[in-house]
């Protein structure tokens, strides 16, 4: 066995932050909670391809990655079903759990005997390499005496590198995931024995320390909810709890050559994260915690994290997030940058970062049921997230930049999207997030039900009566209506929640980072009828609310006003200035060389030039294009989301902008 290193003793300081972090009541979990997955259904042309582009070509793709980059070696050569030393990068592991939780999720929605097979060998090897105690790091395990750089000489030794937390957070992720979707427990009894190891050795009567990337806080929280085991939780509180009281520099060897990492920013560790109030440092780690501080929130009543990340998010939103809802504006430490520091052509946006801004707003959402958290949501679905990955499913952008010269090699290496990474935490991360797209379409308390995404679905929710049925039908984002059939048993009582999208309401953003201009010409109305009779249900927390008794075959329409909306940018974000952007329902829209030839970059928008939207079912898959003409020439605008499909070129979302005066 080897030596474990000792910590330094935990500060003092952690016992004032665990007792602010435990004030408020103990809470079960969200008071809103998603329907699942499972229990929907996805039939409309835009979602629909791409869940099955990522079945049918993303995850064979991914693991076939995995094979020929010895990522799957890895686990046989730890195992010791096959010779070698490690390959690849000291957090390669992660990728492979990634990809198996949404080979879970596939298989949730798709069975699949062969890709369940394939699965299932892979557990095995994960088996094999796991040690008899149930530490679990191939970087480590291969050959522990002579471990890759960053890994630390011994187990725990260089946390804040080393990712052998992050690692086994993804396990705990996939695990859950394949237990929810098989009901085996081949793979999760490997994530629990492995917890428990972790559980056993960290804590306040254990060492200290705390993961350089997060996200075993997420994964701990998952496992908590399966099994009821509270240490599972409470471990998870403690690595959060640790950061900005530990000091952490005693957590690198004094020979660490990752410089970058002895940065308290860098880290989110530069005070405790009940009293963070900026965001800041690597955008995808702190979507990661701001996350799992949400889920201490919402499982121990804490007030003190819930005010914190409220704090953090009012921050992002209103000072550091990019029209197409991508977050971390710096190259360097692939960070946030100060307030408003959002240039277009360098912006980093990691399509990860993107992820992990997904996942907080969602949490953030099922804490509160407001609508604005799904409105930052929804940007970030359908701009700066699904840009990261090609219509074919097997090219991507690890950074989404909001504008290119077709020079500038922001693609590590390249103006265009690409096969694969060395780090390819995107594309993985991608196959996980598309599978599971159905579970943020709606959402339930014990008398609501909302609607918050407009996709073609059906879903089926219980109830004590029997089930309740909701179906949309409608050609969003393209057209703004959606006829939504209720159907369920007699007597049924409850509140359909429509959310009523900020960007129908003058309001592309919740804060003032952005808005419209001309906002005080009236937007047509957002309308809705209920069995052909227009009504005006109240609003509550930006959803349009009817309660009343549901008979089978309700029949609820809602058009949305699809204009062609001017974005401004405040005026603090200074590559913005004197610059407008288009939008046209929830997407961003970017001109391209390919449509509008090389001098893209120095055209510009004159405030009276009329766009209309084109509707081209042979382009890009299907898209609504603008239109408009100045200077004696055409003018086209595409989504953002399908940039980059075409010849390598030049791309803006902003340009210069001549107002009106």
């Amino acid at each position: 066995m080897e030596k474990r290193p000792r910590f330094p003793m935990i500060l003092p300081a952690f016992w004032l932050v665990l007792a602010l972090s435990l004030t408020g009541e103990p809470s079960s979990d969200y008071p809103v909670q998603p329907v699942e997955f499972t229990r929907v259904s996805v039939t409309d042309s835009f979602w629909s391809r791409r869940m099955d582009t990522n079945r049918r070509v993303t995850i064979p793709f991914a693991l076939q990655k995995c094979e020929e980059t010895g990522r799957i070696d890895n686990f046989k050569k730890a195992g010791g079903l096959m010779a070698g030393g490690f390959v690849g990068r000291r957090y390669n592991d992660s990728d492979v759990f990634k990809v198996m939780e949404g080979v879970a999720y596939s298989l949730s929605s798709h069975p699949d005997d062969r890709l369940a097979r394939y699965l299932d060998r892979l557990i095995g090897f994960i088996r094999a390499a796991q040690e008899p105690d149930g530490y679990l790091y191939t970087a480590r395990t291969i050959d522990p005496g002579k471990p890759p750089p960053g890994t630390g000489d011994q187990r725990w030794s260089n946390l804040g590198s080393s990712h052998e937390l992050y690692n086994v957070g993804h396990m705990y992720e996939a695990a859950v995931a394949h237990y929810q979707a098989t009901g085996k427990r081949n793979f999760l009894d490997i994530a629990l024995k492995n917890a428990d190891l972790i559980a056993a050795t960290f804590g306040p009567d254990g060492q200290a320390g705390f993961p350089g990337h997060q996200e075993i806080e997420i994964g701990l929280v998952k496992l908590y909810r399966v099994t009821g085991r509270r240490q599972y939780l409470e471990l998870a509180r403690f690595f959060l709890d640790q950061r900005g009281i530990l000091n952490h520099k005693k957590m690198f060897p004094p020979d660490s050559d990752f410089s970058i990492y002895n940065q308290d920013w860098y880290l989110q560790a530069h005070r405790p994260v009940v009293l963070q109030q900026e965001a800041v440092g690597h955008a995808v780690r702190a979507t990661y915690m701001y996350s799992a501080m949400a889920d201490i929130a919402a499982l121990t009543g804490s007030q003190t994290h819930r005010r914190a990340i409220r704090t953090l998010w009012n921050n992002i939103t209103g000072m550091k997030m990019y029209l197409n809802g991508g977050i971390g504006s710096r190259h360097e430490g692939e960070a946030f940058g100060d307030n408003y520091e959002l240039p277009n052509q360098t912006a980093y946006n990691e399509t990860c970062a993107s992820i992990g801004h997904l996942f907080f707003n969602h949490r953030l959402f099922l804490l509160s049921g407001q609508s604005k958290y799904y409105d930052i949501l929804e940007r970030i679905l359908y701009n700066g997230l699904i840009s990261g990955i090609s219509l074919d499913g097997k090219r991507f952008f690890y950074p989404n930049p909001l504008e290119s010269d077709g020079k500038y090699p922001f693609n590590q290496g390249t103006c265009s999207r690409k096969p694969w990474f060395d780090c390819a935490c995107c594309p993985v991360n991608l196959v996980r997030l598309i599978a599971s797209f159905p579970r943020y379409i709606y959402a339930r308390t014990s008398t609501s039900v909302y609607i918050n995404l407009f996709v073609q679905s059906e879903a089926t929710l219980p109830s004590g009566a029997g089930y309740i049925r909701i179906r949309q039908q409608t050609r969003y984002p393209w057209e703004g209506e959606d006829l939504i059939t209720v159907s369920s048993p007699p007597g049924t009582t409850f509140t359909l929640r429509i959310r009523k999208p900020g960007w129908a309401d003058n309001r592309p953003v919740p804060g003032d980072l952005y808005r419209y201009l001309n906002t005080q010409n009236p937007l047509p109305p957002v309308q809705l009828e209920l069995n052909g009779k227009s009504i005006t249900p109240p609003e509550e927390d930006g959803y349009l609310s009817i309660t009343r008794e549901w008979m089978a075959g309700d029949q609820v329409r809602l058009v949305l006003p699809m204009e062609i909306r001017r974005v401004l940018a405040h005026p603090r974000v200074e590559a913005d200035r004197r610059r407008v952007a288009l939008e046209r329902g929830p997407l961003v829209y970017c001109f391209e060389e390919a449509d509008n030839g090389p001098g893209i970059l120095e055209r510009r928008i004159p405030d009276p030039l009329t766009f209309r939207a084109v509707h081209r079912p042979d382009l890009l898959g299907g898209i609504t294009l603008l239109q408009g003409k100045t200077d004696g020439r055409p003018l086209v605008a595409v989504p953002y989301y399908a940039w980059g499909h075409r010849e390598t070129g030049k791309m803006a979302v902003w340009m210069t902008r001549i107002p009106s005066d």
